[in-house]
């Protein structure tokens, strides 16, 4: 009964997503970090890729029934966990999950680390496919593995990935490829085509896939996000899935990602890793935080896109109209806008400090996502919309006065 009726009151409620909350001295990296980042903290805060939206009040209220009874022992996993998992990833993505395939992992970036840890050797190469996600570079070159970029095609204001150059990178020393699906920071939902031929060459050349699909629930405008594993056999086979609610319902803080994987020897080899050190265990905020988003979430989830979809098309008129020289590159999926930069003529630094120094902006730097990404910023429009109206403003003066 008590579930019914949350499910009728989120069902029926109208979400405020203008609420604007201070979020400073709140232990947030995105405001409390500013000054060591950036060098100074008097910045709009629009960087690191989660959302400045009130959590719904589902998940809120699930919290708070769980800390009322005051005893907050070793948890086991639920059951109805791994139900709402299943259910959520039939009902939004097609894609029917066994049981037995999932394992909790303490966030996805942790999640390709251990993949590197346990599949590849010292000086083995791993692919990524540039601008991407810097992580992916990151963790291989710190636990000493050889990063090999296959760059994107840049084509008709968007990107496609490179497959013939690809097959040409490949090698004997190769032994996995990380995917960002849907990408970060174009915000690409890949197609079936590209997907499965992706697969093909990588399963024929015994190259594992290890995708990051942690914005496959924030596909927009119409977009559908594709599992990589769903594409075909060979992709099921060879491949490792991450997902969380943690992007969609904006909870990265509670630490609730899981890892799909149908294939059984693949399975057995990594989860088997992730048990010897108790990497599988959660804690139990994120088991309670996980089963009320996935249960009671979809329609503050369907409100959310559509503020999300307004506030990029905002972005894309704002820019059009004021400040020309910068192209939205309108996104797919996700709440993350790649911004071309690239006519106003000026080199990284000095774009960097005009967005810092001169409209005291904080957006990620282009090229952190790789060389690929001069004369980019990435900006979080995951924000309520007056504050980017105050952001662009701010922008648009900065540009002026240079």
């Amino acid at each position: 009964m008590y579930s019914a009726f949350i499910y009728y009151i989120c069902m029926t409620k109208i979400y405020n997503f203008d609420e604007i909350i201070d979020r400073r001295g709140t232990g947030a990296l995105k405001t409390d970090v500013l000054k060591q980042r950036y060098g100074r903290d008097d910045l709009m805060a629009m960087w690191v890729a989660d959302m400045d939206f009130r959590c719904g009040d589902f998940i809120v209220d699930a919290l708070k029934h769980r800390l009322e009874h005051g005893i907050f022992g070793y948890p086991s996993t639920p059951e109805s966990f791994c139900s709402s998992v299943i259910d959520w990833v039939k009902r939004r993505h097609d894609w029917e999950v066994q049981k037995e395939w999932l394992s909790y992992v303490p966030g996805i970036v942790k999640g390709i680390a251990f993949c590197v840890m346990h599949f590849t050797s010292p000086n083995d190469k791993i692919i990524i496919q540039t601008p991407v996600y810097h992580p992916f570079r990151i963790v291989p070159e710190m636990h000493g593995r050889t990063v090999v970029r296959n760059s994107l095609i840049e084509e008709n204001g968007s990107y496609r990935m490179d497959l013939e150059g690809l097959k040409r990178l490949i090698d004997s020393d190769t032994k996995a490829l990380i995917l960002c699906n849907p990408h970060n920071p174009a915000g690409i939902t890949w197609n079936e085509s590209t997907l499965r031929e992706l697969a093909h060459i990588c399963a024929e050349r015994g190259i594992i896939v290890i995708s990051d699909e942690i914005h496959a629930d924030m596909a927009l405008f119409g977009r559908r996000h594709i599992p990589f594993a769903t594409v075909s056999e060979e992709a099921a086979q060879n491949s490792i899935t991450f997902m969380a609610p943690s992007k969609t319902f904006n909870i990265a803080g509670i630490v609730s990602s899981y890892a799909i994987i149908p294939n059984p020897e693949i399975r057995r080899g990594y989860y088997h890793f992730l048990k010897a050190s108790e990497l599988n265990e959660a804690s139990i905020f994120a088991y309670v935080a996980t089963e009320a988003a996935y249960t009671h979430g979809d329609e503050w989830l369907r409100q959310m896109l559509k503020y999300l979809e307004e506030n990029i098309l905002f972005v894309d008129s704002y820019l059009k109209k004021n400040i020309p020289q910068i192209k939205a590159i309108i996104p797919e999926a996700s709440f993350l806008v790649w911004l071309d930069c690239r006519e106003l003529l000026l080199e990284q630094p000095e774009l960097v400090s005009l967005f810092v120094d001169g409209a005291h902006l904080a957006l990620n730097n282009g090229e952190t996502f790789g060389t690929e990404g001069r004369g980019f910023m990435r900006l979080n429009v995951g924000c309520p919309r007056k504050v980017l109206e105050i952001a662009l403003e701010k922008l648009k003066t900065a540009i002026k006065d240079r």
